[in-house]
């Protein structure tokens, strides 16, 4: 069943609130260049458990070690206080996003047809006219001119026969990004994906652990200057969000995984580029009340701009974060998104137990 959260016919689109709509922080935006943490420059303390000890993994997959770190951060968005500790036990992760071609596979030796390619059941959009309701995902299109940042439908658009195959739409192609993330997969593609690969999502507390690298208390996954040695080091927005665009980093859309230098564990693409879906419901008071050791997200959901609408936690940022809105290319950075939905800026990555 589809449950998008948004019907505008006006548009012909259907589109969730949540869908790469990122609040401004009340007051203003954040300080990336000069944010700290408590403990900045100190490392993440090793886990005392068997598990956190390295061992031999699946291929394309490297170990993230067991340990003990601060989850959140006091100068990034509500949903990401308080900061408390948090333990988790290691795990392989898989080293870059899943991309086009990897998920390719896994279409062809199933026969899966993603949420994307489904035509919308009429009973999940009481009034909809039934020519707007055909496959389709939700993709950015850029705007001429600034544009008010409140109203996102002047840069999201349902798209109709926009999927993985076809990114930016029916006339669009992945030949030539094969080794660009897979984006336009919902929460429920993802999970048979990782069923299919005998994996799992990762918690989001494994994702900043595993985002963090070793290091502890930082604003960035490399650290708490946004551009060390005037480097971009992840495939971000540079300029006015949502109609300006420098390119400064060298892509106006995805990137191929791997384009840019590692983490600490030797996993890439950890800031920016895709959001990557993650396997617990979304809560912006979970942390309130998070078990200390692995914890693995709340019952249910509940997000305050879309009380009725269930919503899984996205990590990592995109290609679309800037700072003039979307500040979330950082470790501790959440949001979330209903489960049914694909974006044209949202993949994943998996993960594995020893």
């Amino acid at each position: 069943m589809r449950s998008v959260s948004i019907t505008f016919i006006a548009a012909a689109a259907i589109l969730p609130l949540s869908c790469g709509v990122q609040k401004t922080r009340s007051g203003g935006s954040l300080d990336i260049e000069t944010a700290k943490s408590p403990k900045t420059g100190a490392a993440a303390r090793p886990a005392d458990s068997e598990k956190s000890k390295p061992r031999e993994g699946p291929p394309g997959m490297v170990w993230v070690p067991g340990g003990v770190f601060m989850m959140g951060d006091p100068s990034g968005y509500a949903e990401e206080r308080p900061v408390h500790e948090v333990t988790v036990d290691g795990f392989w992760m898989d080293k870059t996003e899943v991309t086009n071609a990897q998920f390719a596979k896994f279409i062809d030796e199933t026969d899966y047809v993603t949420t994307a390619e489904q035509k919308p059941d009429p009973k999940d959009f009481p009034g909809a006219p039934r020519e707007k309701l055909v496959p389709g995902s939700v993709v950015f299109k850029r705007p001429d001119g600034e544009v008010d940042l409140t109203n996102f439908f002047l840069w999201w658009h349902w798209e109709p026969g926009a999927n993985w195959k076809h990114p930016e739409g029916p006339d669009s192609s992945i030949e030539g990004r094969e080794n660009h993330p897979v984006v336009h997969v919902s929460w429920y593609d993802a999970v048979e994906y990782c069923k299919w690969a005998n994996k799992s999502l990762p918690t989001e507390a494994e994702w900043e652990f595993a985002a963090r690298g070793g290091l502890e208390g930082k604003t960035y996954c490399w650290g708490d200057r946004k551009k060390p040695k005037g480097k971009w080091l992840t495939n971000a927005w540079q300029g006015s969000f949502p109609s300006e665009n420098s390119n400064e980093d060298g892509f106006a859309g995805t990137a191929p995984v791997g384009s840019f230098p590692s983490s600490g564990y030797g996993l890439l693409d950890m800031a920016g580029n895709v959001w990557e879906w993650c396997s617990d419901w979304y809560r912006p008071d979970y942390y309130k009340n998070s078990p200390a050791k692995n914890p693995r997200g709340p019952k249910d959901s509940f997000d305050p701009d879309e009380p009725s609408q269930p919503k899984r936690v996205n990590r990592g940022g995109s290609f679309l974060c800037a700072d003039n809105y979307c500040m979330r290319y950082r470790p501790a950075a959440r949001t979330k998104n209903s489960p049914d939905t694909s974006t044209s800026h949202t993949g994943f990555r998996c993960v594995r137990s020893p």
